[in-house]
């Protein structure tokens, strides 16, 4: 999700769409949450790491 997201963000960086900055934004701040949740020990929905 992290890795979406950066790509995401760059193209829509690079091209100048807002809509992509945006979504690519939010896809790395959602996937580092997860990812910290998943280190702590915590599982979110069942898993404990999102690819």
């Amino acid at each position: 999700m992290i890795v979406l997201g950066i790509i995401l963000a760059l193209i829509g960086f690079l091209a100048s769409i807002q809509i992509l900055w945006i979504i690519g934004i939010v896809l790395v701040v959602v996937g580092a949450v997860l990812t910290l949740l998943g280190t702590a020990g915590r599982a979110v929905g069942g898993r404990k790491t999102w690819y």
